[in-house]
């Protein structure tokens, strides 16, 4: 664990023009290395999603079988989302993002090389651990980097990384597959994300302190609140962040368990529909993940003025554009499980509009999670709501695979515009709040915090 060690805090730089050349250089540079990092995170993540037809034609597994492996994921997932999101707010980002990616691509590459289901779990299982590591540390590193009033547009532009990953790899996977087996579009994804591992550990850093930089909310005197301007910035400990900021915090459990059925659509509409488009509507193995692709196109504008939103029309506030586009998400769904012709064009709008009204709830109640708790428990506030998010995602494997074959396709787009109506309800009491400091719940206690840090917070900082 001694490689997870957050970097050490240098000195302040005191020139004012050297920090904004260096702010303005390790922004960009730490942007730009976490969004490829997490699109890989993706391309070796959906990757069995897109070779589920072919496990089902080449092995004779079920749909059953294939939501085993599904929900098995998710859970593992979910739960080192919540357990890593406590380790990353204490771990140098850089060193804990690139041994993440590294392991999965192993994973990826033995999966491959498998042919029993219990395997297929071990390893897929495996793969949704590792996976955990991804998210908590790009949280660590926007809210560090970020500050409040612009972060929803940095935030949108980083979740494209994963609609970027999510739409080249339904293209790159199905045409191995197609063409040359399902374990080469395994293991291909696998090899690549070892490669990118390496460049994480090149060109990510950690926090600003680690470089000798002020805050980001010092630098661009952008405090959320008056307390925190008045505040010294310090490490909190495991108990300050996992029970004052996360679990005692009501926000957080309202937006995790919205979550929750947000997660169940978005993952559920990603790995069922290709299945779905080549079994009730007769295309092509190629053909359907052509029409997927516009999933995370439509996710990618989605995410986009989802953020621009929230930070010009409603000054921050997270939570009404995750209202409206749930809401909205729950419309299409209804109509795409009642549109039966078989139209391309029709099916790929369909899919681009559930990509783009899914993605912005998915984006914004994530960050909603980081800043309604404290910018030093951002990954694990962040953690616990992905967790309880991937136990919806769970949910979209097995429990889905069987509704649909109970029920049909029909069922399954119902359940699915069901998920959405609960979700919008849950959120509406959040509309109005922008920090923790403000709105229907209060802190219990927020003073600002004087005076040095105690030889705990320097052995920990260091």
């Amino acid at each position: 664990m001694r490689m997870f060690k957050p970097a050490a805090y240098k000195d302040e730089i005191e020139d004012p023009t050297i920090v904004k050349k260096q702010y303005q250089y390790f922004r960009i540079r730490v942007f730009y290395s976490m969004f490829i990092g997490y699109a890989f995170y993706y391309f070796t993540r959906k990757s069995f999603t897109f070779a589920m037809p072919a496990l089902i034609s080449d092995l004779h597994l079920d749909k059953a079988d294939l939501g085993i492996i599904a929900s098995i994921w998710a859970i593992a997932y979910g739960l080192s989302k919540f357990v890593s999101g406590i380790i990353g707010d204490r771990s140098n980002a850089r060193t804990f993002m690139a041994f993440g990616l590294l392991v999965t691509g192993i994973c990826n590459i033995f999966f491959g090389l498998c042919s029993s289901l219990y395997l297929f779990a071990l390893f897929w299982g495996l793969n949704g651990w590792f996976q955990g590591f991804g998210w908590p540390a790009c949280a660590r590193l926007l809210t560090h980097w970020y500050s409040q009033s612009e972060r929803g547009r940095w935030w949108s532009m980083w979740n494209t990384s994963h609609n970027i990953g999510g739409a080249v790899i339904p293209i790159i996977t199905a045409f191995f597959a197609q063409y040359y087996g399902w374990r080469s579009a395994m293991i291909f994804p696998g090899v690549v994300s070892i490669i990118m591992g390496f460049f994480l550990l090149n060109r990510l850093c950690d926090t600003p302190q680690s470089l000798g930089l002020p805050t980001i909310e010092k630098f661009r005197n952008d405090y959320p609140t008056k307390s925190a301007q008045e505040g010294k910035e310090r490490e909190l400990s495991v108990k300050e962040i996992l029970f004052e900021y996360v679990l005692c915090n009501p926000y957080i459990w309202l937006l995790a368990v919205s979550y929750f059925f947000v997660y169940i659509i978005r993952i559920a509409v990603g790995d069922w529909s290709i299945l779905y488009l080549v079994e009730q509507k007769g295309y092509s193995q190629l053909q359907a993940g052509s029409i997927i692709f516009w999933f995370d196109i439509g996710g990618i504008f989605g995410s986009l003025v989802a953020g621009w939103a929230s930070d010009t029309i409603f000054s921050g506030k997270r939570v009404p554009m995750c209202i409206i586009f749930s809401l909205l998400v729950t419309c299409v769904l209804l109509f795409l499980g009642s549109f039966n012709e078989k139209v391309m064009l029709v099916d790929s709008c369909l899919i681009f509009a559930a990509g783009f009204f899914i993605y912005g709830p998915q984006m914004l109640i994530g960050m909603a999670a980081a800043e309604l708790s404290h910018k030093k428990a951002a990954a694990t506030a962040s953690g616990f709501t992905g967790w309880v998010a991937y136990l919806g995602a769970a949910v979209a494997g097995y429990p889905f695979g069987k509704i649909t074959q109970e029920f049909g396709w029909s069922g399954f787009f119902i359940a699915l515009a069901f998920c959405g109506a609960v979700a919008t309800m849950l959120l509406a009491p959040l509309w109005n709040v922008r920090t923790r400091d403000e709105g229907i719940f209060k802190p219990r206690d927020v003073e600002p915090i004087k005076g040095t840090e105690d030889e705990e917070t320097v052995e920990a900082t260091s």
